[in-house]
């Protein structure tokens, strides 16, 4: 089995106080990623953090986002997938990367939203509209409503997700940091280890050698 990643995202701010009280949750914000670490993630959102006003579809950069925000708050949680159903995941947001211009936010459909009335315009999703849409063409999740009333709440609640991380945005961000460095750190001592090896047994013994003679 393979497994897709969201991302829960609380940040503060004037319009994400207002989605916050619209749908009643602290995760205002999805996002949807290849890795646990959400270093490859994706979503419909701010094209730069601090602008709210101007969005579409874009990679998303933690470190970016953390500089902006440096109170957001995140959770991380899986989804179990088939090889199959993740590698069309891949290739639809890959595609959508290129061609992320054409993708904008939805904003005439959010009174739909507390309407509950279905409402699509070609491109143009929420954060969760999107990624309800494209995990249900994929076949990962069902929903009971259609993909445009699908809200963060919705993914909040959903019951086969597994969480596996939740907490600061700093947090996530210097954890992986402490890895990579720890790893480096063993990929150097491994160099060294494997660099010994290779030395002679006598190695030492031969060069005091030749420094007495001389």
């Amino acid at each position: 089995m393979a497994k897709i990643y969201i991302a829960l995202v609380d940040t503060p701010g004037l319009f994400a106080g207002i989605i916050r009280r619209v749908i009643r949750q602290r995760y205002i914000h999805v996002a949807i990623g290849l890795d646990p670490q959400m270093d490859e993630a994706y979503s419909i959102g701010r094209r730069h953090p601090a602008v709210p006003l101007v969005a579409g579809f874009e990679k998303e950069e933690k470190e970016k986002i953390l500089r902006v925000f440096p109170s957001a708050e995140y959770m991380v949680c899986s989804l179990e997938c088939t090889e199959e159903q993740k590698k069309f995941v891949v290739e639809q947001l890959r595609t959508a990367m290129e061609e992320r211009f054409r993708y904008h936010y939805a904003v005439a459909g959010l009174p739909f939203i507390l309407w509950k009335i279905p409402f699509y315009q070609k491109n143009h999703f929420t954060c969760s509209s999107y990624i309800a849409k494209l995990l249900e063409e994929a076949g990962i999740c069902r929903w009971e409503k259609h993909f445009s009333l699908v809200t963060p709440r919705d993914f909040m609640e959903y019951e086969k997700k597994t969480k596996i991380f939740e907490g600061s945005l700093r947090e996530l961000v210097h954890s992986e940091q402490r890895s990579y460095a720890a790893g480096q750190i063993l990929l150097h001592q491994s160099e060294q280890l494997s660099a010994a090896s290779e030395r002679p047994v006598y190695a030492g013994a031969s060069r005091r050698e030749v420094a007495y003679e001389c």
